[in-house]
């Protein structure tokens, strides 16, 4: 496995010199029914690695790490993942994804507390933005006992800063039943995620060599389905456009129109609510106009990269639409 992780650490180092707007995140489904149980590199061909952390069994603090490694499928080899077979009902289908503990490696006899992650992994690129992923899965306890854990996640993980984990989403799977349930798990990603790795998958903590397998099938990621928006956002009288570009640095247009003279007010919002910035406010005349914001606060310095959204007030009401800010 060593010669693999050096392949697998050198691929990742080059992938990072790309740039990221060459990147997206792609959808993934796998119900397991076409892989070859008895392959040994069936869940390496698919995209699995695999990855290990030690923690003192006394003190918890972390002690070592090992990986990434290509998924093992070896019954013979008691080690983070197989296929099974015949633990599905009429969804699951024949095949399954077994996730347990690495139980080759010797710590487990000293006390330690091995953790086991099964994971896949994506950069996340500039396209990426605005949009929120979807993970979803069934699951049931397999051979789990004693003080085993288990858990699902979305992980999020900044290369350029040491691999330093910027998002942490996860499901306690320690307690759930030995009959089929389902789980979910959502992220949403804005700029500062921009060519960060993005992994979903589950882990385990076991120690003693305690039993600690989950079952888990039909494995979706997928892009939250948007909620329609139309070409043009609409009040009565007047119509707010879509920013251009978007994203943007360092300035970007809104266009918008009225059907009537009147007053206009455009201002710009965090999303925590806070004004940024006033682009327009009085009258106007009727039809179409435009405003152009330079990505600068009202007190004139430079506004952080992030969602920002811009609202229109009328007379006859507001409505506003959201942009994001590049730097």
């Amino acid at each position: 496995m060593k010669n693999h992780a050096k392949i697998l650490l050198a691929t990742v180092a080059s992938i990072c010199l790309i740039p990221a707007a060459a990147f997206a995140l792609v959808p993934y489904s796998q119900d397991f029914e076409a892989l070859n149980a008895n392959d040994l590199d069936a869940l390496a061909d698919d995209g699995w690695l695999v990855f290990g952390n030690v923690f003192d069994g006394v003190s918890g603090d972390y002690m070592y790490g090992y990986g990434p490694f290509p998924a093992p499928n070896n019954p013979g080899l008691p080690a983070f993942s197989n296929i099974i077979t015949g633990q599905g009902g009429d969804e699951q289908g024949a095949q399954q994804l077994s996730v347990f503990s690495d139980y080759e490696n010797g710590d487990h006899g000293n006390g330690h507390l091995i953790e086991s992650i099964v994971y896949r992994e994506q950069i996340i690129g500039l396209g990426d933005v605005g949009s929120a992923w979807v993970f979803e899965f069934q699951a049931k306890k397999g051979n789990f006992a004693g003080n085993s854990t288990a858990t699902a996640f979305i992980k999020t993980l900044d290369p350029i800063n040491g691999y330093i984990t910027t998002n942490y989403i996860r499901r306690d799977m320690t307690w759930i039943p030995e009959t089929w349930g389902g789980g979910r798990l959502i992220l949403n990603i804005d700029v500062s995620l921009v060519g960060q790795l993005f992994q979903i998958g589950f882990a385990n903590i076991a120690s003693n060599y305690e039993p600690s397998a989950i079952i888990y099938d039909n494995v979706v990621l997928r892009e939250e389905d948007p909620l329609p928006v139309p070409d043009s956002a609409t009040i009565v009288g007047a119509a707010l456009g879509q920013n251009y570009p978007n994203p943007f640095n360092p300035k970007t247009r809104i266009d918008f129109s009225l059907e009537q003279p009147g007053n206009v007010d455009i201002t710009i919002f965090d999303m925590s609510g806070r004004q940024v910035a006033n682009l327009h406010h009085g009258e106007l005349a009727g039809g179409d106009h435009h405003v152009t914001w330079n990505g600068m606060t009202a007190t004139g310095s430079p506004a952080p990269a992030g969602q920002y959204r811009y609202v229109m007030k009328t007379a006859a009401g507001q409505v506003s639409r959201s942009m994001v800010l590049l730097k």
